[in-house]
């Protein structure tokens, strides 16, 4: 776990290229007050950062990205197995998150269940997905 404070150059790092280059999210979208409060996962490979998500109040997992070249490799599914862990030591009944539709399958896989009908966020079709811990 680290702050935006402390990792937010290693953090933006992994989410510049991910979303605002490869998804064409605008960077006025992208950069938002919730990091700062925000806890972030942040794994590294060499120092290098190459994955991370962030978590809101225990409660909502997002911005989970990880660098093309480390895609495929279960570093996705081991950082989400993770924030459903330290959601649950703090207590929290439920998490849930905003899945773009294409990753619907690898959420389901980690036990979520769709909880929306389709919508556009940032041009990009999403569901909102649930997980009861």
């Amino acid at each position: 776990m680290v702050t935006w404070a402390s990792h937010q150059r290693q953090l933006r790092a992994v989410r510049t290229p991910v979303f605002i280059e490869e998804q064409a999210v605008t960077p006025e979208f992208e950069w938002d007050d919730i990091d700062a409060t925000a806890v972030h996962l942040l794994a590294t490979l060499d120092h290098e950062p190459i994955a991370c998500l962030r978590i809101i109040e225990y409660k909502k997992i997002g911005r989970m990205a990880v660098l093309k070249s480390y895609r495929e490799c279960g570093l996705g599914a081991t950082l989400l197995r993770e924030a459903v862990a330290i959601c649950k030591r703090q207590g929290s009944k439920s998490v849930y998150l905003s899945a773009q539709t294409h990753a619907i399958e690898f959420y389901r896989k980690a036990g979520f269940k769709q909880i929306s009908g389709e919508y556009c966020d940032v041009d990009i079709p999403h569901v909102d997905m649930q997980l009861d811990l």
